[in-house]
This record gives C-alpha cells, sequence and structure tokens, in this order.
C-alpha cells in the first residue's frame, strides 16, 4: 500500500463500481459505475466533447447516440472560455447543457501533444498559449482546481505522458513524476462528489507498466486509468500493454483505457477486464467524410456511392441512417456540407454505442468470446456481432 493511500477515502458511495456480469473465458465483464449524474453502464464508449461540445453533435442527438458519460478537456477549456466562466455557469453540465455524467482529462495529454511549446520539469508545466503568447503554468494543483471549477463528476490526476519512442531512463523518469504528482493532487482533492482517477504510464516498457500500475493502484481511487497508449506506438505494443495490465489493475475498479476507440482495440482491451474508452476518432472520421459500417470504413467521397440509394446501414438507427441514403451523404460531403459532417460522426458515435452494448449483452449472453475473440485474431468474422441486415457495399 502507498504511504499517502491511508488517508484517502477508498470508494465513497456515489461512485461505487459493481461488476453485473462476467465472461468465463475471459476477463471481460459488465458493470454499473454509480456517479452524481447518473449510472453509467460498462463496457462503454465516451465521446470526446474538447471544449464543451462533441463537434458538430447537439446535446439532444448525443442522447441519441446511446452514450451515458462524456469528456472535456481541462487544458482546452482554461484557455476559452476559461473557468471561473463555466462555474459561474453552475458548472461544466450547465454550462454544456448535458446532464448525464461528465469527466475531465487533467491537460496532462497535452503535455504530450503540445510537447513544442512547453517546459517540464518536476513543479509542472509550463505553456505558451497558441492563442496570445501568453505563459500558462499548469502543476498537479492548478490541474485540480481547474478540474473543481469545471465540476466534472471525474477529474483525472496531473501525469506525463512520455512521447514514443523514448528511451527507458526518459519513461522511468516521467513514471516518477507522474506518481509525484498523483500524491500532490490527492493533497489538494477536496470535493467529495468528484472521483479522483490516478494514470498508469510506463511506456513500452514492461517492468515500468507494472511498478506503475502497483503506485496507482496502491492510492485505493474510485478508479484507475491506462495512459500513454494510442500515441504513435506500434499496435501490436498497444495490444501487449492492455494483455499485460488487465491483469494488474484492482478487480472492484473501473479500468479505463485512455484514448483508444477502434473497434478491434476496444474489443481485446474489453478481454482484458477494461470497462471505459474514449477517442476523437468517429467525430474525426465523420468530419473527413468517413463512416464506420459492418466493421469498415467507408469513405462516402467515392464515386461509388453517387447512384445508392440505400441507407448507409439499414441496421443503424441513427438519423443518418433512417432519413437519407448514401447518395444523399455522398453529395453532401462532396458539396463540403456541414451536414454530411455531422450526420457522419452521429453515426459514427452511434455504432461505437452500439459496439459497446453488444459486447455487454454478449458477457451477459455468456457468449462474448465467441462473438468477439475473432476481433483479437483480426479476421474477417469479427463482423459477426453485427445484425444480418447490416448492408454491404
Amino acid at each position: 500500500m502507498h504511504p499517502e493511500a491511508a488517508r484517502v477515502s477508498t470508494n465513497p458511495a456515489d461512485f461505487s463500481f459493481t461488476v453485473t456480469a462476467r465472461c468465463p473465458h475471459s476477463r471481460a465483464r459488465c458493470g454499473c459505475f454509480h456517479t452524481p449524474h447518473g449510472v453509467v453502464s460498462t463496457p462503454r464508449f465516451m465521446p470526446v466533447g474538447t471544449a464543451a461540445t462533441v463537434k458538430g453533435v447537439a446535446i439532444p442527438q448525443l442522447a441519441e447516440t446511446g452514450a451515458e458519460m462524456v469528456l472535456a478537456n481541462t487544458y482546452h477549456l482554461h484557455l476559452q472560455p476559461g473557468e471561473a466562466v463555466v462555474a459561474a455557469a453552475g458548472g461544466l453540465h450547465r454550462f454544456m447543457g448535458w446532464p448525464g455524467p461528465l469527466l475531465t482529462d487533467s491537460g496532462g495529454y497535452q503535455v504530450f501533444s503540445l510537447g513544442a511549446i512547453n517546459r517540464i520539469d518536476d513543479q509542472g508545466v509550463v505553456f505558451r498559449s497558441p492563442r496570445d503568447g501568453a505563459r500558462i503554468e499548469l502543476t498537479p494543483e492548478r490541474s485540480l482546481a481547474i478540474q473543481a471549477a469545471l465540476g466534472a463528476d471525474v477529474v483525472m490526476a496531473f501525469d506525463q505522458c512520455p512521447p514514443y519512442p523514448a528511451s527507458e531512463a526518459e519513461v522511468a523518469a516521467a513514471c516518477r513524476r507522474t506518481h509525484a504528482w498523483l500524491e500532490r493532487c490527492l493533497a489538494v482533492h477536496d470535493r467529495g462528489d468528484q472521483a479522483l482517477f490516478g494514470i498508469v504510464q510506463g511506456g513500452c516498457f514492461p517492468a515500468l507498466r507494472a511498478e506503475s500500475a502497483r503506485v496507482v493502484a496502491g492510492f485505493d481511487l474510485p478508479g484507475i486509468a491506462v495512459g500513454g497508449v494510442s500515441v504513435g506506438e506500434p499496435v501490436e505494443e498497444m495490444h501487449r500493454i492492455v494483455r499485460q495490465l488487465g491483469p494488474l489493475l484492482p478487480e472492484a475498479k473501473p479500468h479505463y483505457l485512455m484514448g483508444v476507440g477502434s473497434l478491434r482495440e476496444m474489443a481485446i482491451a474489453v478481454a482484458q477486464g477494461f470497462d471505459l474508452f474514449d477517442c476523437v476518432l468517429p467525430t474525426r472520421l465523420g468530419r473527413h467524410g468517413t463512416a464506420l459500417v459492418g466493421g469498415e470504413r467507408w469513405n462516402l467521397r467515392n464515386a461509388r456511392f453517387r447512384h445508392d440509394h440505400s441507407p448507409l446501414d439499414a441496421s443503424c438507427p441513427c438519423l443518418a441512417c433512417r432519413l437519407h441514403s448514401r447518395a444523399y451523404l455522398h453529395h453532401l460531403i462532396r458539396c463540403g456540407e456541414m451536414l454530411g459532417r455531422s450526420l457522419l460522426s452521429l453515426h459514427n458515435l452511434t455504432t461505437l454505442q452500439r459496439f459497446s452494448s453488444a459486447m455487454g449483452q454478449a458477457i451477459q449472453d455468456g457468449c462474448f468470446s465467441e462473438d468477439f475473440a475473432p476481433w483479437e485474431q483480426g479476421s474477417a468474422a469479427a463482423h459477426t456481432w453485427w445484425p444480418a441486415s447490416a448492408p454491404t457495399a
């Protein structure tokens, strides 16, 4: 047990996690994660609303996709409009109009993604604002203060996410800093209506990953996350990290795999006991004219869709599939119309929610290994979770 763990509330009632079903042949499980703004059923994909909005999607539409928990970005909301504005509106839930559970990241990923404009030391990170060049200092204490003002249900500890590739010495230093920063986050975390999650780092080094998992789990927080994947490493390395860490994470807590939202990687992670996922992928693909259909990525700019008046996916309940044809969506994308990008984003978000629900149902029905093992093997049979009515192009 980490020395700081003794003074941490181990599992507040509002943030309890209950496992409701298990796969007998893997670590996959279904669960219910309780928050002050509702219960999140797992496994579950969480849409990313960087600036307090999931790009191109209105809140009622977002709810219709099946989303239960949404993310927002601490660093970007600090830049615009500022956490004081959000707090004056009554917090992030009221500011953006989302009534369900919310999670804010810590700004730690921006240490990685905005590395060209920051300085990192043991105290924290210094940024130059990309908006006006102003000096911004982000420390564990400042990150938690911003997140407290934003008022999300789940807040993330400030961490250092080392880039790929990085040397073992560099990653070890980032792990030590991440663990020290977690202690500092705990020292200032005083909102009982916010659950603090710690983050496991360690890059692609098994010993560092195992040690980080041990240290972070020792704090006995309401949930635990794995960061530093999907940052440029080969996908096989991501799979190896997920398989290594699954058995090392505390069984009674929700496991959050950060930055992952592709179907195969989600299925592999669920088989290892991961519960929560997030990624900008569905809306980013939608903005570029790409739809997720039957486990494949379809570029709606392609001429083959010009005279195709069938639904994008006859089995999908989203607005794009209920009301519009592939030909119409092709037309919107080729014309550069905002509606086309919004409709494809809605469809992609709905697809990831359906996939989450399908994995959960398979776990409950005792057939997860049969239905989703092909995703891990990368075979064409991986599309069997889709209803038989799903169209082909």
